[in-house]
């Protein structure tokens, strides 16, 4: 396949161009050229373009997607008690979903030998299907390139794993591995469909986790470890031991797990429960981590002036929550900052972190294409 060929169909699956318009400005090409090359892809059935995108004030592009076809990809998205999976075809589109009981505790090679069971499972029920990649999203700290685990204190003798290495030798596809807040801000943008804008996406679960998406792009850092609000330190936290190993970080304060902690329950779910009674002190607590997450977030928010900051994950489905970390944005950010800034709850729900694996894992394809 012709370089130019690969990167139209690398630029089209990773939602950084959805028409012939954006191919031209991104690769830096005549518009007459591109289209050729486009009209070539739709003819071999790659590619296909259907329907109309936004306005940017002449004519409504046409919006080109990956054609659906016989080769799929896996996205997964590893929690601390279950993993979910999701098949994806070329073109994007789910061809499966499950989730699955499993604790992290077990390892990283009794964890994988257990995905690599559940990916068989799919590969049986698509046999007429060829699995090309897969992408996975992991509960702590990545690093990018290499897809290994590095100091992760909620992943129990996982540290220095190359998840990425291991999982390229036992199924010889490409394979993408990245924090699961980096999947979760992917699979957000994608589901927005909005263009290439600059999102903060914050998983609030049992944890705290951050995505930065820059342009339609993830900003992953030096070290890949951009957006990491939970370890900054709040005068809140006080001496509260973390699991990081310093004291006063924000998630010792504003998490799923510190909340039911403080509340005196034992899970998220059970604090969800107590907050939809109305029960006054579980409400207030959840108010006051909200407006802690807040509070770090309005210097992210002044720093970066993004289009909009999304929360995701199981508190986000509590209202005081979402309400006050809005508040704290609104009261403590530049006036400009906000000026146009949406504050919301992120709209993929659950699917979101194995739609942007997904995602990561056509991009991955279609670079081997195109190398």
């Amino acid at each position: 396949m012709p370089v130019a060929d690969a990167e139209i169909l690398r630029l089209v699956s990773s939602g950084a161009a959805s028409s012939r318009t954006d191919l031209a400005r991104l690769l830096g090409l005549a518009r007459s050229t591109v289209s050729l090359r486009v009209q070539d892809l739709i003819d071999a059935g790659l590619l296909t373009e259907t329907g109309e995108g936004p306005s940017r004030g002449g004519r409504r592009p046409r919006v080109l997607r990956p054609a659906g076809g016989r080769g799929y990809v896996v996205g997964v998205d590893v929690g601390a008690q279950h993993v979910r999976v999701a098949a994806f075809d070329q073109s994007g589109e789910s061809l499966h979903a499950a989730e699955h009981a499993q604790d992290i505790a077990l390892g990283p090679e009794a964890g994988l030998a257990g995905l690599l069971d559940i990916v068989a499972g799919i590969g049986e029920s698509l046999a007429d299907h060829r699995l090309l990649g897969i992408g996975i999203g992991l509960p702590g700290p990545v690093n990018y390139p290499d897809g290994r685990v590095e100091g992760a204190s909620r992943m129990p003798g996982w540290n220095g794993f190359g998840v990425r290495d291991w999982l390229a030798a036992h199924l010889d596809v490409p394979v993408a591995v990245d924090n699961d807040a980096n999947m979760v801000a992917l699979g957000e943008f994608h589901t927005r469909n909005r263009g290439p804008e600059h999102l903060v996406v914050v998983k609030a679960g049992t944890g705290v986790g951050c995505g930065v998406i820059a342009s339609g792009v993830i900003h992953r850092g030096a070290n890949g470890v951009s957006g990491d609000v939970s370890h900054v330190r709040v005068t809140a936290g006080g001496e509260t031991p973390c699991s990081c190993g310093n004291t006063g970080c924000l998630e010792t304060i504003a998490s799923g797990a510190a909340v039911a902690r403080n509340v005196g329950v034992a899970q998220t779910g059970d604090l969800i429960e107590l907050v939809g009674n109305a029960d006054a002190k579980a409400t207030a607590a959840v108010r006051r981590a909200g407006g802690h997450l807040g509070e770090v977030l309005s210097t992210v928010v002044n720093f970066f002036n993004p289009h909009a900051v999304l929360l995701t994950g199981r508190l986000a489905s509590i209202e005081p929550y979402v309400a006050a970390v809005r508040g704290a944005l609104y009261e403590r950010c530049l006036p400009m900052a906000t000026q146009n800034l949406e504050v919301a709850v992120a709209s993929a729900g659950a699917d979101a972190g194995v739609l942007g694996a997904g995602r990561l894992a056509l991009d991955q394809v279609h670079r081997k294409g195109k190398d």
